[in-house]
């Protein structure tokens, strides 16, 4: 009975169209993040190609989340002005046109641009994701982002794992180019599936007003999006730190090989595939003050313990463990989305992303200059105080409902 009752439930909440608007939105999360997550494996490569050290490949990193990161707030503008679904079509083709270029580039200067506009242009999908997510399925907006991100994992698995199979076999070009053609399709789905615009006709910034930045203004000072952002700027610097280095570590330190680090890597997103909708479905169940601790304790514990850890199996049991990152956002973001009033959320939640990955992003050139010096397990323990400093922060966040009646 309780299970018929579950697949009832399901089919409810993906009637009407939902499901395939969730379907399309996920598949192009899937592409977007996948794409971007093959660049930690093959940064090797590129080092290799174009004499990177250490330094200037985070640099390499920290171009394309710095980008992505700028590319927040626009986007978050232009899906309040023009539509979510019409913007995830535009990211879409913007990134189809960019990886297309970072496969032909014949200089690193041009590898950097391309890798920049990548960035931009899949900063697009970012905000425009959870703004419909959040629309269609207002009462289980984190199921849908933790289905929706988990799709993110299966992209991270499998295509830096694809990645680097066809740079191993052929060269690393391939495995950029073959994605400018995916984009393409994922553009085309996406139009023919999400309405252009799921939020209702009105929006806060129709207009650029000082009436505009006022009522703007008031919103970001709230103190649960005050502290959310905190969170978010400490927990995304380690996100970032650790997804952009850790095959090179486990490389470098572990003593692994470049096959068996990239399966090591892709088995760290395809876990996320399990975390993450668990964690969202925590979160609609007992929300972010009773959740968010858990998962960021588990983090804590995962990042102090791999600088000990020696072996295969024993970095297996880590990697397991350090799945935990991939959890934190399908807390946080549903929160802060929902706390933003309707005809601000995309500008909002934009202007919130462009400011904690700008932060976030200088972790990766930070986090390579410390392993250029010899600390990269010391910089795995600095990763740790950072999520210990946001555990503390959770705290003083407001319940979600106190949040929407302020």
């Amino acid at each position: 009975m309780q299970r018929f009752e579950r697949v009832s439930r399901i089919r409810s909440v993906l009637a009407e169209g939902r499901g395939k608007i969730l379907f399309a939105v996920a598949t192009g999360w899937c592409f977007s993040i996948g794409v971007r997550l093959t660049y930690p494996v093959l940064l090797p490569f590129l080092r290799e190609a174009y004499g990177l050290d250490l330094t200037t490949a985070g640099f390499l990193l920290t171009a394309l989340w710095l980008a992505y990161a700028l590319g927040q707030l626009p986007g978050g503008i232009l899906a309040d002005r023009l539509g979510e679904g019409n913007i995830l079509v535009a990211s879409s083709l913007v990134s189809a046109v960019a990886v297309g270029v970072v496969a032909i580039a014949n200089s690193a200067a041009l590898v950097y641009l391309a890798t920049a506009c990548f960035g931009f242009g899949t900063a697009l999908y970012g905000v425009a994701r959870f703004t419909i997510l959040s629309d269609v399925f207002p009462n289980n907006a984190g199921t849908a982002v933790g289905v929706t991100m988990a799709a993110g994992e299966v992209g991270n698995a499998a295509l830096p794992l694809a990645a680097g199979a066809i740079a191993t076999t052929l060269a690393w070009q391939f495995g950029f180019g073959l994605a400018a053609p995916v984009f393409l399709l994922v553009a085309g789905l996406l139009w023919a599936v999400v309405p252009g615009r799921t939020s209702g006709e009105g929006s806060a910034v129709d207009s650029l007003s000082l009436e505009t930045v006022r009522y703007v203004a008031v919103q970001l000072r709230r103190r649960e999006i005050v502290v959310v952002t905190a969170i978010q700027i400490l927990t995304y610097c380690v996100w970032q730190a650790f997804t952009g280095f850790y095959p090179t570590y486990l490389i470098e330190i572990k003593g692994f090989s470049e096959g068996v680090a990239t399966a090591l890597f892709s088995a760290f997103f395809a876990l996320g595939i399990v975390v993450q909708p668990a964690t969202g479905r925590l979160y609609d169940e007992f929300g972010i003050r009773r959740s968010l601790p858990i998962v960021l304790g588990v983090m804590a514990v995962a990042l102090v313990a791999l600088p000990f850890l020696e072996g295969f199996w024993p970095v297996v049991a880590g990697t397991v463990l350090l799945s935990s990152i991939l959890g934190y956002g399908t807390i946080t973001l549903p929160y802060m989305t929902a706390a933003f009033p309707t005809d601000m959320q995309g500008t909002g939640v934009g202007f919130l992303r462009s400011t904690y990955m700008t932060i976030g992003a200088a972790s990766p050139v930070l986090f390579g200059a410390l392993a250029e010096r010899g600390f990269f397990d010391e910089g795995y323990v600095v990763l740790a105080a950072f999520v210990v400093c946001a555990i503390a922060l959770v705290r003083w966040l407001p319940g979600l409902s106190a949040a929407v009646s302020d």
